[in-house]
């Protein structure tokens, strides 16, 4: 398939699976589009996908300012009761000079994750007033770029492995924080299988040519 300029990209989209390269079709409400080569979902399109996107975003970010500012585990030891906040996580990294590590904390247990979900927002937010059609395209780009750094479920899975092994030495008690991490993991797993980036791109093309009509 010969393509003549750039701009004619808008108008394809490629497989996730085999890469093959299909035209984008107008679609009705509630249809979805599969590969002629291999049957896996190419795009859908739903005409309230920016309303149940934005409103999953910003219960992403409610759940993660909880997960931050909160104790995720009180830990009792001989009498002792120590909070433990992913900030103070972050924090003790830093006094035990540990920097790299905790750099590499700092970007993919919260600064990636918080950007990955403001994006998400403000996509919505754009697309839903129908305004910075340049942005969005901007703004999807970057949104490529951060998704695979944020790495929030691996971190849920080391704090599991290490209240396992705290079990036998001190008492454990669950905090808030820790659920609300948990259901902002759910959240985030929820999304990235759901709502695929080549689908905000085509409701964006939709929308603004309407606008332009």
């Amino acid at each position: 398939m010969k393509i003549e300029n750039e701009e004619d990209l808008d108008n394809f989209v490629i497989c996730r699976r085999c890469h093959t390269l299909h035209k984008v079709l107008p679609l009705h409400d509630g249809f979805k589009a599969c590969c002629s080569e291999c049957g896996a979902l190419l795009y859908r399109f739903d005409s309230r996908l920016v309303e149940h996107g934005l409103a999953w975003s910003m219960t992403a970010l409610l759940f993660f300012f909880v997960a931050n500012f909160f104790p995720i585990v009180q830990i009792e030891v001989l009498g002792n009761t120590q909070f433990v906040t992913i900030p103070m996580m972050l924090e003790a990294l830093f006094e035990q000079e540990f920097y790299i590590v905790g750099f590499v904390c700092l970007f993919i247990v919260f600064l990636f994750p918080l950007g990955t979900f403001v994006i998400y927002g403000v996509l919505f937010l754009l697309l839903f007033f129908q305004k910075g059609e340049r942005s969005i395209g901007k703004l999807l780009v970057l949104l490529s770029h951060l998704k695979p750094w944020n790495m929030v479920d691996i971190f849920l899975v080391s704090i599991l492995v290490s209240l396992v092994k705290l079990i036998g030495y001190a008492q454990i008690h669950i905090g808030t924080s820790f659920w609300a991490l948990v259901l902002f993991v759910l959240v985030d797993i929820y999304i990235n299988k759901t709502l695929h980036l080549s689908e905000i791109w085509i409701l964006q093309k939709v929308r603004f040519k309407k606008e332009i009509e």
